[in-house]
């Protein structure tokens, strides 16, 4: 590298290094207006309870709550309240996957038959051309959400498993995307024939515990027996109030109303079984965005946030169009181009919650919020973070 050259890469490093000190020290001022924009927007649609997570880097920026675990107003939501991460599991389930496979434990090339012998498609072979790798991105052939809709019928898996045979797949492994919650939870007997232990002990010894992430949990089990949980809330009815906002629009009340867990979806814990607080989600965020190598190593956050299968029908999100330039999927996370920045994303909803995850590698920034109901309020609010949070940066950079 010559001189002049040499120069220009330091004189860019600098300038860039003094942008994100700048950055990181607005970030506190910038949690300060963030705090009360969400709690106008989860006012607006009356959520009963929600928290939310900043981090830099190694640091949380910030740990905010809002409302209470349930309608009775009895317990407010805090820092250690422990929500359903619904599909927020996923990255959870491939960070184990992809671990076992760097250390040899299992082969990503496996076919899933290997694990879920009783599972066939109606064609012929083709349910063993379905590898490991194949499920973690979605890009398993199988139409969108196959059969989901059991999960509700109180069917236990091996009689939803025999039900596959009636199904042809779309397409041929990694040529389109459909996105699974059922064949998702297919990589829990993979990973414990790794090492003849469950899935919910290898989660805990691998990263809830190395990651200290303390109310971190999988399964209805251990979620119903804990002191401090989110409450699951539909939405009732819509009331008219009277007033109108500024469009003229009538300003309407949302009414929810409690309801039990259920245990549909814990029955595919990979796909969307862990329950965990967001003090956890802070440190999860913080490993994954490479400050705990000796858990996450950049080779596995690598493999992880590699681009797999296309994902059009995210370019059409509402709220995040105007934003995203392209969209994918890598191994449990979404790969967002964001404003021209790529963002590691995922999102969960399940009956009564939502749980929204993402973080920024190159401006070292993570955000997560959780819920206990059915709104899509959530998308707006991530959606506006990330917005503010790169017009903040070009700010910066701009000094």
């Amino acid at each position: 590298m010559g001189k002049t050259m040499l120069f220009r890469f330091m004189l860019f490093f600098a300038t860039i290094s003094s942008s994100l000190a700048c950055y990181a020290s607005d970030l506190q001022s910038f949690n300060n207006k963030l705090s009360a924009a969400i709690e106008r927007e989860l006012t607006k649609v009356n959520i009963p309870g929600a928290a939310y997570a900043i981090v830099h880097n190694k640091q949380i920026i910030a740990i905010e709550s809002f409302g209470h675990t349930d309608t009775r107003k009895e317990t407010k939501v805090d820092a250690n309240t422990v929500f359903r991460l619904a599909s927020v599991s996923k990255p959870f389930a491939a960070t184990l996957t992809t671990m076992l496979a760097q250390e040899q434990l299992l082969n990503l090339t496996d076919p899933i038959t290997k694990y879920v012998p009783n599972f066939q498609l109606a064609r012929q072979g083709a349910a063993d051309k379905i590898q490991l790798k194949h499920l973690l991105s979605h890009s398993s052939g199988l139409m969108p959400n196959a059969y989901d809709n059991l999960l509700h019928e109180n069917w236990s898996m091996e009689k939803i498993i025999s039900r596959f045979d009636r199904v042809s797949p779309i397409c041929q492994p990694e040529k389109c995307y459909g996105y699974q919650n059922i064949a998702y939870g297919f990589l829990q007997p993979a990973i414990e024939a790794s090492q003849n232990k469950s899935y919910s002990t290898l989660l805990q010894e691998r990263i809830f515990t190395p990651l200290a992430m303390t109310h971190a949990s999988v399964g209805i089990d251990v979620f119903q027996t804990q002191d401090n949980t989110a409450k699951p809330h539909i939405l009732r009815k819509k009331v008219n109030t009277g007033r109108k906002n500024s469009a003229g629009k009538a300003i309407k009340r949302y009414v929810w109303r409690t309801v039990t867990v259920e245990p549909d979806y814990f029955k595919v814990a990979p796909a969307a079984g862990v329950n965990a607080s967001i003090t956890d989600l802070a440190k999860w965020l913080i490993a994954n965005l490479g400050h705990n190598p000796e858990v996450l190593s950049p080779a596995l956050l690598n493999e992880l946030t590699t681009p797999r299968i296309k994902t059009k029908k995210d370019l059409r999100r509402r709220y995040w169009r105007e934003h995203l330039t392209d969209a994918h999927y890598g191994y449990g996370w979404r790969i967002y181009q964001f404003n021209g920045q790529p963002i590691i994303y995922h999102s969960g909803w399940v009956a009564g919650f939502r749980a929204d995850i993402g973080y920024s590698p190159s401006l070292g920034l993570g955000f997560a919020i959780l819920i206990n109901a059915e709104s899509n309020v959530i998308n707006k609010i991530s959606s506006q973070f990330w917005a503010q949070a790169h017009q903040l940066l070009a700010e910066n950079k701009a000094l």
